[in-house]
């Protein structure tokens, strides 16, 4: 258990190169428009079914790379195991539930505390605390989060619950990033992530199979739906596994920052969702966040 409940630093613990930022805006853009196509997606498709096809996708993009079969010894095999179920399957099946409740751009604003449980469970597992402007960086995101999804909050029982799901799929995040640095750092992240989503395809199919009753397979919901697993998962968890690799768990969770002001763009523009103005103060809140987070780790 102390072995698979382990973490380590990043490569590179100076400030960021011209290749992490291109990889912490990336995983932003493409993790900040997921809750767009989740969206889309439910309109045709079960939550169960939705989570499926997403993870199953994902699972083929990244089973088709040569580097994916690369043998992970057996002793390493559990954290995998373990990272199956925390990074992927149960919160991969929690989003889409949430959604049926809750608007994309407030998903995505919840999910913004997800470098604060990172930070925290690194901080654990490495007996060390993040560093003063690390600290403010995180208050800053977390502040700006709150801020944006708080007009949303308390606007019935099914909002609570969605807003609930959501947090319990952030701290699974946080958890999951903090303990997948090692196993990253010793086989490159296209073997983890790829044992990864194959072991979720398993976990996810009751559901999976579930869903089809109850689901139509409409074009623009079913293209969405693909999308999703193949960039947005697929795609998505290879950028982020690199920058993971590169940055360390805490620094590399804190892209998450950039998700909510995707997501409120996003839904504001292409589905018409409203956002209170205080939305505003909560996005330039996020990205200076970002910012003062990506500083030098010692």
């Amino acid at each position: 258990m102390a072995r698979i409940l382990s973490s380590s630093h990043g490569l590179n613990r100076d400030r960021f190169t011209g290749i992490d930022w291109l990889l912490f805006v990336g995983i932003g853009l493409i993790w900040g428009s997921s809750f767009v196509l989740i969206e889309v997606g439910l309109e045709a498709l079960e939550p169960g079914l939705l989570t499926w096809i997403r993870v199953s996708s994902g699972a083929v993009v990244l089973w088709l790379v040569p580097r994916a079969r690369v043998r992970i010894d057996r002793e390493d095999q559990p954290r995998v195991w373990l990272l199956s179920f925390v990074w992927v399957a149960i919160p991969f099946t929690f989003f889409p539930v949430a959604q049926q409740w809750i608007t994309s751009a407030t998903t995505g604003m919840l999910n913004g505390i997800t470098p604060l449980t990172a930070t925290a469970v690194t901080a654990v597992l490495l007996r060390h605390r993040p560093r003063p402007l690390q600290l403010t960086g995180l208050a800053l995101g977390l502040a700006g989060a709150f801020l944006i999804s708080y007009p949303s909050m308390g606007e019935g029982a099914s909002q609570t619950r969605g807003v609930l799901l959501i947090l319990a799929a952030s701290l699974l995040y946080g958890v999951a990033i903090s303990i997948a640095t090692p196993l990253q750092q010793r086989y490159g992240s296209l073997p983890v992530m790829a044992r990864m989503l194959g072991l979720a395809t398993i976990w996810t199919a009751p559901f999976g199979i579930l869903g089809f009753d109850g689901s139509a397979w409409e074009p623009g919901p079913t293209a969405a739906v693909v999308a999703l697993g193949v960039v947005h998962t697929g795609i998505a968890y290879l950028v982020m596994g690199n920058l993971i690799r590169r940055v360390g768990a805490s620094r590399g969770s804190f892209a998450i920052y950039l998700i909510p002001a995707v997501a409120v763009v996003l839904g504001v523009s292409l589905l018409g969702e409203d956002v209170a103005p205080v939305a505003l103060l909560g996005v330039a809140l996020v990205i200076g966040g970002a910012v003062l987070a990506s500083r030098a780790d010692h």
